[in-house]
Parts: C-alpha cells; structure tokens; sequence
C-alpha cells in the first residue's frame, strides 16, 4: 500500500501548482482557440505518423502466425514433426519475446529514437521469418522461431510505450484500438493472403507453397521497415519535424492530463530506477497475472485456421472463413474502446467483452452444428477488446515516470507471454473436432480475468477516495489525478 501511496503522491498536484494553473496557460500559444486549432493539427499530424504502427502490427502477427496457415499446407509433413512439436513450434516465439521486452522497452526510453529502433528489429524479424522457409527439420524450425520472437519483442511495448508519450487518458484507448486492430486485421487478411499464396505457389522452383509463404511475407516485411523510418516519431523532446509550438503544446498536453510533467519533474535516479519502481508495486504484478488469464482466454487466435476447419469444408474455404469474424472483431473493437474512453470506464467494458466470449464457448462446447459453432467464433473473436482495454487501463494506471511506465508495459507484455506459451498446448489435435476441453480452459480464463478485475476495481476506488480526501485536507479545490475505473 505504500507504493500505491508515494505513485499517487508523485501525480497529485499541490496547492501551489493549482493556483498557477488559474493562470491562462494558453496565452503562450495566442489563447484558447490558436490552441485548440494548434492541438487539432498536431493530433492530425501524430494519427498520420501513428498509423503506421498498425501496418507493422499486422506484419509482425503475420509473421507470427504463418506457421499455423503453413500447417494446413505440408509443413508438419516436410519437417517430420511429430507429436507436441507443432505447439513447441509455436511457444518457443515466447520464450525469446519474454527475454528481451523488458531490456528493450528500457532501452528505448534511454535512447528516445523508436522512429530508428523500431523499424530496425523489423527488418531483423523479417529476415529471419524469410529464412523459416529454408529450414528443413525440428531443429531449424525452432531455432528461426526462437529468435523471431527474441526481435519481435521490441515492437509492441515499444509501440504502446511511444503512444503513451504523445495521447492523454481520454485518447489513449481508442489509439491503442486502432493498434490493436492490426493484430485482429492480419488474423483476417493474413489468412487471406495465406490462402492465395498457398493455393497458387506450389510446386514454383520446386518449392513448397509453405515455403513461399515465409519468403513473401518476410521479405515485405523488410521493405515496410525501410518505409518506416522515415514516417514513425520519436519521443516529444526528440522528434524533429516539431514546430516549438507543437513540441510545447505536446508536453504541456501530458503536463495536464497527470497534474505533472512526464520527464524532468518526475525522473529521478538513475538508468535502473524505473525497473525498481515497476517491481516493487503489487498492481504491476496483478495486472501481469491478470494478463495471464486473459491471454490463456484467448489461446483459440491461434488456432482459429484450425477452429474452421472444423466446421467441414475444403481447406482454401476453411481459410477464408477466417475472415469475416475478424472483421466484425475490429469494428466492434473500436467502437467499444471509443465508447470507454468517452466515458472513462474500463472494467464493464472490458468484462462486458469477456461474458460474451464465454456466450461464445459454451455455443461450441454444447454443439457441433455448423452454423452455431461459426457464430459461436464471432463472439470468441470479439473478445479480443478486453484485452486492449486490460492494456489501455494498465497505462492509465502507472502514468508517471516514464522510465517506470516503460518497464511495466515490458513486463505485463512479457508475463503475458506465459499464457501464449500454455495456451499454445491446449488445443491438441486428439480433442478436435469439438475441442471442448479447450473451450473449458477458456472459460476459466475468462472467469480469472472478470474476478481479478472485479478485485482491482475495488482497490482503484478505494485510492481515489484517498486522492480525494487528501486534496480536502490540502485545501486543493480543482480535482487532480484519478485512477480510471
């Protein structure tokens, strides 16, 4: 409870800072409306540049998550898998993504250029994707995924590490949405452009069209890593293409939605105290077992090419089946994370998402019916919100500084990993074509989430009321930071 405490004090405005906020803070800029015009077009600016992060996201789950389409294709039968060595195929990605999130994520905030680094592990995870289709056992195979994971790690809590820098508490959810409809956007259109390329590529210099697939798909993925250096920002105080004003307006906006500054007046010590001040609050670690549960709830994103294939069709349809729950997934993901950022909720939101989900598997554990079980993967794929909005409400809730928010989105993003390890090892093939153990797995997943939740609510509301009583007795009459519940 004291580190809840000394965060909260560190945010908390004092008396002082509030009458100074009295002030017209806007003369600095020509007043209210040469602001607002100002803010518009340095958001319009930023949205543009941060669109492409959602182009990386879809290659880099692309390139995730090929081996599952490469699957349906001979891959198993050309590297002689047997038995686990599949799932072990797919887990071992984690296994480096856990090891290098939490030194990467410290080491761009060090550097402060992710318009350099960011683009610069792309094009590494794409040269070693490509090479997963010279591999020809086991072996090989484990070795490109190990490492692929390794680089791949820098990418998405460097992204929501970078977006936190630039959008207040109020456009945080929806930006992160948007990032995440890359990954929900390439489960969909991955599969597509799987199908194309396994069904028209075999046999073409003697390759199997698997093979095909991890040459296209790297090799795109480097020539948009070159793109992106020159489109991505850096950081506030180290983006170029800024005018004064925009690199003003940009850290007084983050000034105010914290009631304090997010670099020079809350960084203290050296390059390691951020990580102690992320490991050292128990609502790191909660929310790092609570993404546990919730990945584990989505273990089935997977194996979705394979959920299709159950319902017994030929394996180019069973692939472009894939699509149109995606689909669906990302609009509703959007306009729920719109929704919660208006009004500054996350737990109904986020469970609300996680209660259909479990709508979802219970449809397919009770029935094999085909119809039934396809509606039945449109609720399980709507689910993927709760885990943007987990995401969205861990950085709302460690806003400063910004060395330690770095190491707690690496961290939550890594723990989480563990999940995508064991869930990769719950759909075995032996419990298609109902899989209905593996739907029971979800459930508790889904049911560990909405309680560990429910538990954090409360403690959040408790803290604001702390807050609230603590600026009564300062005598402070504007209200200050709140955790958002």
């Amino acid at each position: 409870m004291a580190t809840d405490h000394s965060d909260a004090a560190s945010i908390s405005p004092s008396k002082e800072h509030v009458e100074c906020k009295e002030l017209d803070l806007d003369v600095e800029f020509g007043g209210m409306e040469a602001r607002n015009k100002l803010e518009r077009r340095l958001l319009w600016k930023l949205d543009l540049r941060m669109s492409m992060l959602v182009l990386i996201y879809i290659l880099n789950f692309i390139d995730r998550n090929n081996a599952s389409a490469a699957r349906t294709r001979g891959l198993a039968t050309d590297l002689h898998l047997e038995g686990q060595q599949f799932a072990t195929l797919l887990s071992i990605l984690y296994v480096g993504y856990i090891i290098m999130q939490i030194p990467s994520n410290m080491f761009l905030n060090y550097i402060g250029k992710p318009s350099l680094y960011l683009p610069t592990c792309m094009a590494i995870w794409g040269i070693i994707s490509a090479l997963t289709g010279i591999t020809t056992n086991f072996i090989g195979a484990l070795l490109t995924r190990f490492f692929l994971g390794f680089v791949e790690a820098a990418f998405f809590p460097g992204a929501v590490f970078l977006i936190s820098k630039w959008y207040k508490r109020d456009e945080i959810g929806a930006r992160l949405a948007i990032l995440y409809c890359g990954n929900m956007i390439s489960n969909a259109f991955g599969a597509l452009i799987a199908s194309g390329i396994l069904a028209g590529m075999n046999g073409v210099r003697g390759q199997a069209a698997w093979r095909w697939l991890f040459y296209i798909e790297g090799s795109l993925t480097v020539a948009v890593a070159v793109i992106a250096v020159f489109v991505l920002p850096d950081f506030p105080t180290t983006t170029r293409w800024l005018t004064d004003d925009e690199r003003r307006l940009a850290l007084k906006r983050m000034e105010e939605d914290a009631g304090v500054g997010d670099q020079a007046e809350t960084e203290q010590g050296g390059f390691g105290h951020g990580f102690y001040l992320a490991i050292t609050d128990w609502k790191v670690w909660w929310f790092a077992v609570l993404s546990i549960a919730q990945v584990i709830a989505l273990s089935f994103v997977f194996y979705f090419p394979s959920l299709t294939a159950t319902l017994g069709y030929n394996p180019t349809a069973s692939l472009l089946l894939v699509a149109p729950p995606w689909v669906y997934a990302v609009i509703f993901t959007f306009l729920w994370a719109r929704h919660s950022d208006k009004t500054q909720e996350r737990f109904f939101h986020m469970n609300i998402s996680n209660l259909i989900g479990i709508i979802g598997s219970l449809i397919s554990i009770c029935t094999m019916n085909t119809a039934a079980r396809y509606l039945s993967l449109f609720f399980l794929a709507q689910s993927y919100s709760a885990l943007i909005l987990m995401t969205t409400w861990a950085s709302n809730t460690f806003p400063r500084p910004p060395s330690k928010r770095a190491v707690c989105f690496s961290l939550i993003n890594a723990t989480q990993q563990l999940g995508n390890i064991s869930g990769s090892y719950i759909w075995p093939i032996n419990w298609a074509p109902s899989y209905r153990y593996s739907y029971a797995i979800v459930i508790t997943g889904y049911v560990i989430a909405i309680t560990m939740t429910s538990i954090l609510r409360q403690h959040l509301k408790t803290m604001n009321k702390k807050l609230e009583q603590e600026e009564q007795e300062k005598g402070i009459t504007e209200k200050g930071f709140r955790y958002v519940l």
